[in-house]
């Protein structure tokens, strides 16, 4: 059985996917209909143009480890 991935607009997605239901699951199988790739890419888009506006800070690992510490013992010493 051969695997393929396909972009369906949504005007005809509930459309398809009947088509599909119309085959046995030995002849067409849907593997997966989430939208995590695309949540993803949009994501990953509005955070490149937040970089490329230059509104991003950017902080060194150093930096990012201290705060991460910080963070820690704070909670740490709340629930102790």
């Amino acid at each position: 059985m051969q695997t393929i991935q396909l972009k369906v607009n949504d005007k005809i997605y509930d459309k398809f996917l009947d088509l599909l239901s119309r085959f046995n699951k030995d002849e067409v199988e849907v593997l997966s209909n989430n939208n995590s790739f695309e949540a993803n890419r949009d994501y990953l888009k509005k955070e490149l143009a937040e970089i490329d506006s230059e509104n991003s800070i950017f902080i060194s690992l150093e930096e990012f480890e201290n705060s991460l510490d910080k963070t820690i013992k704070k909670l740490e010493t709340s629930h102790a």
